[in-house]
């Protein structure tokens, strides 16, 4: 009985401290994210067309946008994620690079011309676009010795008083991210006087997220015998929710746009979340301790949440025929996003949404210019990071992007080419706030065929 008494609090620690690497705030803005990613127009161009419309994955920001378009089209989206990361732990450094193919977008918009004659509205559009929102797949690895332990006694040591392994030697953790957050979204939008867009559209989530941690702790006691202790973590979480969008274009002339949307809170209904781990403690010969490893399962539990509403607000310049410039301003705050349920983790997590976190500012700006068949195309973006604490509020976590890319167009078919890179620090906690930090180097290749009627 002392012995299981012992497993579980060991368990129960490493899972409310070890899993700080992803604990509830972390799982909170990582479900949060909608990252630019969609047709490789919008990425050349940072996803700035809240104020632009007629691309399929504009209907995302700005469900207006469709009714811009005056002929039917529909879009399929291949990518390639390429992620170089240095991750650093008291000193060490480790370089990991990984790769990733997947099909990030499909959508169409369907358009109806209006009798003239009868209204003064000229047509309306309905759209549906798939998106890959944010993926999970991520992988990081590191070694160090911190001078901090979690473990300083052997599950099966039975002597009187019992050894005490209370010197750090070394550590080495991973953590293994797998799985994707993508959306549905079926809009409806029209146009009044050839001036006035307005839109909305339902958007259905899904999340499917997979995560496998380990730490490793070689500690000893005061005559060198060596604790060596091995703990694996598996989590795995499933969910569904809804939001809804709205929004307006407004032409003021032929040159000048402006646009504002607003994308509700998404309300995860249906969302269970399951954990597995095993507990490994290492024979130590000299002290005649046996070794062990147990294991646990915990779930499905219920998981229901709310991430925080999105607003937008666009502005676009158009040069004719010849070319374009546009902006885009988002605000979020996370100290919104709430977890539906009376366990107090989840509630000590919305505490600390209300304290640690603050809302979140971005800024894109995307260009484009036309060469005959030939479109060059440009993009930059700046977000800030929510979290107050780890990091240290020093906007080093605030995440920077470029973009680039081209398109040619046939006539009814169109094949564009994008490529972005973003980078940031990201701040996770093992012993002590923020202790692992990682460079990341974020690129992305996007090739789009459309096709219009």
């Amino acid at each position: 009985m002392k012995r299981f008494l012992l497993f579980v609090a060991l368990a129960t620690t490493i899972l409310t401290s070890y899993s700080q690497a992803l604990d509830y705030n972390d799982l909170g803005v990582l479900f949060s994210k909608d990252n630019t990613i969609g047709t490789a127009r919008f990425n050349a161009m940072s996803g700035a067309f809240g104020a632009l419309g007629s691309d399929i994955s504009s209907t995302d920001i700005n469900p207006a946008g469709a009714a811009v378009a005056v002929k039917s089209k529909f879009s399929i989206t291949l990518a390639n994620k390429n992620a170089n990361l240095d991750v650093n732990y008291y000193g060490n450094t480790n370089s990991l690079q990984d790769e990733y193919f997947n099909i990030s977008q499909a959508g169409g918009i369907f358009v109806f011309d209006i009798d003239h004659s009868n209204s003064n509205w000229n047509r309306f559009a309905i759209s549906f676009n798939y998106k890959m929102k944010a993926d999970f797949d991520n992988l990081y690895t590191g070694s160090g010795n911190s001078n901090f332990l979690f473990y300083d006694e052997h599950i099966n040591d039975t002597s009187d008083p019992v050894n005490v392994f209370d010197r750090s030697l070394e550590q080495r953790f991973s953590n293994e991210t797998r799985g994707l957050n993508s959306s549905f979204n079926i809009g409806l939008s029209a146009v009044h006087d050839n001036k006035l867009y307005v839109g909305a559209s339902l958007k259905f989530h899904n999340i499917e997220f997979r995560e496998r941690s380990f730490l490793s702790e070689m500690n000893d006691d005061i005559n060198g015998n060596i604790l060596e202790v091995e703990d694996f973590n598996e989590r795995f979480i499933e969910g569904n929710g809804f939001s809804f969008n709205l929004g307006f274009i407004y032409k003021v002339n032929q040159f000048i746009r402006l646009g504002a949307s607003y994308e509700s809170p998404t309300w995860y209904q249906e969302t269970i979340e399951e954990r597995a781990g095993s507990l490994t403690m290492f024979e130590i010969p000299n002290l005649s301790i046996d070794g062990v490893e147990e294991r646990f399962f915990e779930g499905p539990y219920s998981l229901r949440f709310t991430t925080p509403s999105r607003l937008t607000a666009s502005g676009a310049l158009i040069f004719g025929k010849q070319g374009l410039i546009s902006l885009d301003y988002t605000y979020k705050d996370f100290q919104n996003f709430n977890y539906r349920e009376v366990d107090q983790v989840l509630q000590d997590a919305n505490q600390f949404f209300s304290t640690d976190f603050r809302a979140v500012q971005k800024l894109s700006i995307g260009t484009e210019w036309r060469f005959d068949r030939v479109s060059l195309r440009g993009g930059y973006s700046y977000e800030k990071d929510p979290n107050l604490v780890v990091g240290g509020n020093t906007n080093k976590d605030n995440i920077k992007a470029f973009s680039a890319g081209l398109g040619y167009n046939f006539g009814n078919t169109q094949i564009d080419l994008s490529y972005q890179h973003s980078e940031n620090k990201q701040f996770y906690t093992l012993y002590n706030t923020g202790d692992i930090d990682i460079d990341n180097n974020i690129s992305r290749i996007a090739a789009t065929i459309t096709f219009s009627l």
